[in-house]
């Protein structure tokens, strides 16, 4: 090796080493890249030469064959089959193709569903989670159902929410509700101000939404879909010690599963955000505590709005009551029984996106003093 005076290599060996190994898996790396372009040529190849095929084998059938020429009936029986054949082939092969890229399309929508509803972890905090959801859309995985659970210095956050609709529709909404939440939740000292971070990403949504479909006039006509969108959420937040606080803006109340089902309180919601402002004080719920044992069922209202064949709905407390007859509760099989349950109900996919979260309080350690059992009302601005 060629060194330089201070015993080290020299630095023109050294770029042109370099060099060599760059080329070499460079080098290395072709064939690959080779075979995955010939690969991807050969399919859009094959799916454009066989109807070409096709075709020319039916058009050299009718000029060229003597068979086709005649006027008999066993010729005409022949030319039928051969033209039946040939439709046949093209019905088959437009069929597979469409299939194929509605198998890409589902992939990249569920893909994208779930980087913005990311799996939970099976614990944060002490509390055991577990979170599922079931889409309107036939034979696609995404809606317009958004939760999400953030360990924050400010005790465990959670958000439930429903966006108006459903479908890739609804996605645009949920990643500005959802990306707000996420940097809030860490940020705010208190409930109220996530809120309202919330709903300033609520409006600039709205807002660049409308700019975007109407260009001219920049705002969304009173009689435009975009002045009727909305989204309702449920914020959370459960302390060290237990301590439930909440803020609802026109979401479903959660259910409290201690022995039995109970909801949460039966205080009148807010409004939802998008179609009014927040008032100028937000009542933040106090709710008690969540003891060790207990469980938080949350849920969308496309579960307690599934009906039967007889138009009856969902019984979603009698089926978490009976889930909750045999303590501990497991999360994960609770979300399975309450699915198969509605599934049998509803006798077909529900006709909205229904979304469940659970939450299992597993710490040990509890104040030996509990405030009185129900919701109490702490007014912040």
């Amino acid at each position: 090796m060629i060194r330089s005076k201070a015993g080290v290599p020299c630095p023109t060996r050294l770029r042109a080493r370099v060099r060599a190994r760059v080329r070499d898996r460079a080098h290395r790396g072709v064939p690959r890249l080779a075979r995955r372009v010939a690969g991807q040529r050969s399919g859009r190849v094959l799916s454009l030469g066989l109807p070409t095929i096709w075709g020319a084998f039916a058009i050299t059938y009718k000029l060229a064959c003597p068979l086709a020429q005649q006027d008999g009936m066993g010729a005409r029986i022949v030319s039928s089959a051969v033209f039946f054949a040939v439709g046949t082939g093209l019905i088959a092969h437009v069929r597979r193709a469409l299939l194929r890229e509605l198998r890409q399309i589902r992939e990249v929508a569920g893909a994208a569903q779930n980087v913005l509803l990311r799996p939970l972890p099976p614990r944060i905090e002490g509390l055991a989670l577990a979170a599922g959801r079931l889409s309107a859309s036939r034979g696609a995985s995404v809606g317009g159902d958004l939760y999400e659970v953030a360990a924050t210095d400010h005790g465990v956050r959670v958000i439930m929410g429903d966006v108006r609709g459903h479908g890739l529709a609804a996605l645009a909404t949920v990643a500005a509700v959802l990306g707000s939440f996420r940097e809030a939740a860490h940020d705010e000292p208190e409930l109220p101000q996530v809120l309202r971070r919330l709903e300033r990403a609520m409006g600039r949504h709205l807002r660049e939404r409308s700019r975007a479909e109407h260009p001219a006039s920049g705002a969304a006509a009173p009689d435009s879909p975009l002045a009727e969108e909305f989204v309702t959420v449920l914020l959370l937040e459960i302390g060290q010690d237990g301590e439930i606080s909440a803020l609802n803006c026109g979401h479903p109340w959660p259910h409290l599963l201690s022995g039995q089902a109970r909801p949460l309180t039966d205080r009148e919601p807010l409004p939802p955000l998008g179609p009014f402002p927040l008032p100028a004080e937000l009542p933040v719920l106090r709710c008690g505590r969540l003891l060790p044992g207990q469980a938080l069922v949350l849920h969308t209202d496309g579960v307690e709005d599934a009906r039967d064949a007889a138009g009856a709905f969902f019984p979603l407390r009698d089926e978490l009551s009976e889930a909750a007859r045999v303590p501990p509760v497991s999360p994960q099989s609770l979300i399975r029984s309450v699915y198969a349950e509605l599934l049998r109900h509803a006798g077909k996919s529900p006709s909205d996106d229904a979304a469940l979260l659970v939450l299992r309080n597993d710490r040990k350690r509890v104040p030996s003093q509990h405030p009185e059992s129900g919701c109490r009302a702490g007014t912040m601005s």
